[in-house]
């Protein structure tokens, strides 16, 4: 494991808590105390389901159960739990490293091994993030919406002996279909396609088909079939949404439970201030050790000549989907660790 260390002074030294917007004192070095925030990422699928418009005659026509209200739903596949070092902006330290050579050494080599970090320094990669628009699906009719319909209507007429007759007078008009007869005819559609492949894969046809010819023929009869059938059993739309988020852990925190991010049926993923959706946790756990307590001003001032360095706390990190543990894994915090400090002679191996 390698620990993190912290340059604080060389003699004739000080060293102090730094803010941004204080002047940094004349001469003096300023850089930061590395701490780890959490990356974690996310890709969710997007299903949308929506019903077809027969789907209430599903069972009558061609045997088979089929969902009648159309509804979505969002399914985590995969989650990943990154750690990344990054700058402590509340432990910038500004400090005077003296006229020692080899302390001006040994600083320049913690900075090209990134033990020490300069203020607002992040190591990470770019966060990825794609919302893809959701498609709404469309059904295509099989059979016409409208049909002729013939009416008998009848008139009185007065014949040459005088006497009342009625005569019939038939009436055509068109007429839009009912759901149920369209359904009807859809479902008579699909056996007759079924009926047509079996009849080609079986020679019992008078087309001969052979080769390529073959095989196009089977697969338009079966995109087609594929097509009328989902207007009884529906269509699913699923659309990929991938994002990252970032969680840094606090040492004062009493529960180490954060809220990483929330997951919508209908908005998939969603920032965790967005009260609309389920949360997805990242929980802490200390298995060994403790987490110690945050580094004041006083100790800075105080640890002039020595070199200090922390030791992260090793801790494991899991992801929960309510009681679904999404993943786990062992990860160091920085900012859980101990600091100890030793002169800046026994750094340099003297």
């Amino acid at each position: 494991m390698v620990a993190a260390f912290l340059l604080l002074a060389a003699t004739p030294s000080y060293s102090q808590l730094f803010k941004g917007s204080d002047a940094a004192p004349q001469g003096a070095v300023v850089y930061s105390l590395p701490q780890t925030s959490i990356r974690v990422s996310l890709k969710v699928s997007l299903r949308n389901f929506t019903a077809g418009p027969y789907a209430s005659f599903s069972d009558k026509y061609l045997g088979v159960s089929a969902e009648r209200s159309s509804k979505k739903s969002c399914v985590i596949e995969e989650v990943e739990i990154t750690p990344m070092i990054e700058a402590d902006q509340n432990l910038s330290v500004a400090f005077n490293i003296g006229n020692s050579k080899n302390a001006s050494a040994n600083f320049l080599s913690l900075c090209s091994q990134g033990l020490i970090v300069a203020p607002g320094y992040i190591n990470g990669d770019n966060s990825q993030m794609r919302f893809p628009s959701p498609v709404q699906p469309s059904f295509n009719e099989a059979v016409a919406n409208l049909a002729t319909q013939t009416t008998q209507l009848y008139k009185t007429v007065t014949n040459e002996d005088g006497e009342v007759e009625k005569i019939a007078v038939p009436q055509t008009q068109t007429v839009a279909k009912s759901a149920e007869k369209k359904a009807e005819e859809t479902a008579q559609l699909i056996f007759r396609l079924r009926e047509k492949k079996i009849d080609i894969l079986t020679g019992d046809t008078d087309a001969n088909y052979s080769g390529e010819a073959l095989g196009s023929a089977i697969d338009r009869i079966s995109k087609l079939e594929s097509e009328y059938t989902s207007l009884f059993t529906g269509k699913t739309t699923v659309a990929v949404q991938q994002a990252s988020f970032e969680v840094v852990p606090r040492a004062k925190n009493a529960k180490q439970n954060y809220v990483v991010c929330r997951i919508s049926d209908t908005q998939g993923l969603l920032p965790a201030d967005n009260m609309s959706g389920r949360p997805v946790y990242l929980e802490i756990t200390v298995t060994e050790g403790k987490i110690s307590p945050e580094i004041s001003a006083e100790d800075i001032a105080a640890s002039k000549g020595k070199i200090a360095y922390r030791m992260p706390l090793v801790v494991t990190a899991r992801i929960l989907d309510g009681q679904t543990v999404l993943g786990q894994t062992r990860i160091p915090v920085y900012q859980f660790g101990n600091v100890c400090y030793f002169p800046l002679d026994l750094a340099l191996g003297k």
